[in-house]
């Protein structure tokens, strides 16, 4: 079963990268999973599986937004009806 990762979920891998960092934050979410080195910002790209093989844990874990939540009203702009003659 497929890890479930989400945008700006930070993890924690294997093998360090070379400036010493182990913790990633996910930048980018498909086949191939975008990370950003949290140390030195460095972005790399790699498959799922391997991301999913070389992960050691979750250091936080972004929270989940309900897309069928609704929204405040003040948020959504007024609509404007045109004026009649």
């Amino acid at each position: 079963m497929p890890v479930d990762f989400r945008i700006d979920d930070v993890v924690r891998l294997r093998k360090p990268h070379p400036c010493g960092g182990f913790d990633w934050t996910v930048v980018r979410l498909g086949a191939d999973i975008g990370l950003r080195c949290t140390r030195c910002s460095h972005r790399i790209m790699l498959p799922r599986t391997d991301l999913e093989r070389g992960m050691r844990s979750f250091v936080s874990r972004a929270e989940v937004s309900d897309p069928f939540e609704e929204r405040d009203t003040a948020e959504r702009p007024a609509s404007v009806e045109p004026e009649r003659p």
